[in-house]
């Protein structure tokens, strides 16, 4: 069964997911869970918010910097430290979200395109098109999506 991301709500809406969703970097696991959660936005794949406990420990580490989400509120960011590599502001945590999406409290998003390897129930997850967004595209879901040039506007 596919979703077409134009089916997506707007403002957003967070569904948990017993899906299996592996992080791998430098052939290691950074993070396992079947129970995450997916934000769903209008033009936006699934972005997956990981269970913080369900990362390897000492992996997140606090980094620098913040962002605003007009829905979520503002957002921290962590650096992933694997072995002696330090990826900076991969991932990203809402520590005290907006009203509508305290279920996101302790859990953790990442760009995949900033990891060697994202899985979802063994697919490998193709990255959002752009920079910001951090969508994880699969199978399940059809775009068009948001983040490639010209769709700033959407």
């Amino acid at each position: 069964m596919t979703e077409s991301v134009w089916d997506y709500p707007r403002p957003p809406r967070v569904d948990p997911s017993s899906e299996h969703v592996v992080v791998t970097h430098a052939g290691i696991v950074l993070a396992d869970t079947t129970a995450s959660l997916r934000v769903l936005e209008t033009s936006h794949p699934p972005t997956y918010y990981l269970p913080a406990s369900s990362f390897a420990d000492g992996v997140l580490r606090p980094g620098e910097g913040a962002s605003w989400c007009e829905w979520k509120g503002q957002a921290a960011y962590y650096d992933l430290v694997v072995g002696d590599e330090v990826l900076p502001a991969v991932a990203w945590t809402y520590p005290t979200p907006s009203k509508g999406f305290e279920q996101l409290v302790d859990h953790v998003a990442l760009y995949p395109g900033r990891v060697d390897r994202c899985t979802v129930d063994g697919e490998v997850v193709e990255p959002q098109p752009g920079s910001f967004y951090g969508g994880w595209i699969t199978s399940r879901v059809t775009g068009p999506f948001k983040g490639a040039p010209g769709t700033s506007g959407w």
